[in-house]
C-alpha cells in the first residue's frame, strides 16, 4: 500500500478506487490526510505513523466528509482534526447517514475494524478561503472546494509546496458532482489563483496519480471544466448518444457510467425552469 516515500512525505494508495492517503513529517508534527480504506490498509498507515512519530503531535486532515475519506478516524484517537466549517457543522442526521454508509460497506464485505466508527470531531476549523493555520514549522492554507460535496476543502501545505485537492483534479475520474454544478465550476476556477499565490511542488488528488507538473494540473482542471461545458451542451441537445460519448474510453466504464448518469440528472434539473 505504501506507494512511495520521498524525504518527509509518504503516499499510501488503497487498492480501492486508487484512493490516496498522505503522511507528512515535520519537526513537531506528523500530519495524516484522509487515511483509508480497508482495515489492513488503515493498520499499515497507523503502524507507519507510530513508527516515525516519536514524541510529535498527530494531526488528521480530512478533505471532505464522504464516508471513504473519514472511515479510519477511530484508528487515530489521539489526533487533532483539521477540516472545513461545513464538515464540522454537519447535523447529527447527516453524520449518522455517513456513518451508516460505512457500516453498510463493512457489512457488505464482512469487514471488521478494531476501532469504533464515529464521525470526526474537528479541533481546527477552516472558516474561510485563505485562512492560515500554523503548526510548528508548517503553514496550512485552506480554500473551500464545494461541488463534489458541500464541505470540501483544498489545503496548501507550505513551505513543502503540497496541494491536497481531495476529490478534484484526478487523472482517473471525471467530475463526480454530488452537491452543485456551479459550485464545482467555482472550485475549479480557484486553481489558477492558488497556483499564483502558492509555489506548488506536488498536487495530491483523492484518487489517481499525483503530479508535480503545473501543466498537468492545469490540464486536469481544464478537462473538468470541459466535461461540465460539454455535458450542458449534450443534455440541452436531448440526444442520449451525445451524453454517453462524453465518457467514451473512461478507465472503468462499468462503474463510472453510474456516476456519469447521476451527473446527467443534475444537469437535467439545472436546465429545468
Amino acid at each position: 500500500m505504501l506507494k512511495w516515500k520521498a524525504g518527509s512525505i509518504a503516499l499510501f494508495q488503497s487498492d480501492l478506487y486508487e484512493t490516496n492517503s498522505l503522511v507528512v513529517e515535520t519537526s513537531d508534527y506528523v500530519l495524516v490526510a484522509d487515511p483509508c480504506w480497508l482495515p489492513r490498509e488503515v493498520e499499515e498507515i497507523r503502524q507507519y505513523v507510530e513508527g516515525i512519530r516519536a514524541e510529535r503531535k498527530l494531526l488528521l486532515l480530512f478533505t471532505h466528509s464522504d464516508f471513504d475519506h473519514i472511515i479510519s478516524y477511530g484508528a487515530f484517537p489521539e489526533a487533532e482534526v483539521i477540516a472545513s466549517r461545513a464538515f464540522a457543522d454537519k447535523s447529527m442526521a447527516e453524520q449518522e447517514s455517513i456513518l451508516e454508509q460505512i457500516r453498510e460497506f463493512d457489512d457488505s464485505y464482512y469487514l471488521r475494524r478494531p476501532y469504533v466508527i464515529t464521525y470526526p470531531v474537528v479541533d481546527h476549523v477552516m472558516e474561510a478561503d485563505g485562512q492560515i493555520m500554523i503548526f510548528g514549522d508548517i503553514r496550512l492554507t485552506g480554500y473551500s472546494s464545494r461541488g463534489h460535496n458541500n464541505d470540501g476543502m483544498f489545503t496548501l501545505i507550505e513551505p513543502l509546496g503540497l496541494f491536497i485537492a481531495g476529490d478534484y483534479l484526478s487523472d482517473v475520474e471525471f467530475p463526480y458532482i454530488e452537491d452543485s454544478i456551479i459550485s464545482y465550476e467555482e472550485t475549479l476556477h480557484k486553481v489558477e489563483p492558488i497556483i499564483a499565490r502558492h509555489p506548488i511542488t506536488l498536487m495530491v488528488p483523492g484518487h489517481g496519480e499525483t503530479t508535480g507538473s503545473l501543466n498537468e494540473l492545469r490540464r486536469r482542471r481544464d478537462a473538468g471544466l470541459n466535461y461540465i461545458m460539454n455535458m450542458r451542451v449534450a443534455v440541452a441537445s436531448g440526444v442520449q448518444g451525445n451524453i454517453d460519448q462524453l465518457i467514451a474510453g473512461c478507465a472503468f466504464p462499468r462503474n463510472m457510467t453510474k456516476f456519469h448518469q447521476s451527473n446527467q440528472l443534475l444537469f437535467q434539473n439545472e436546465q429545468t425552469p
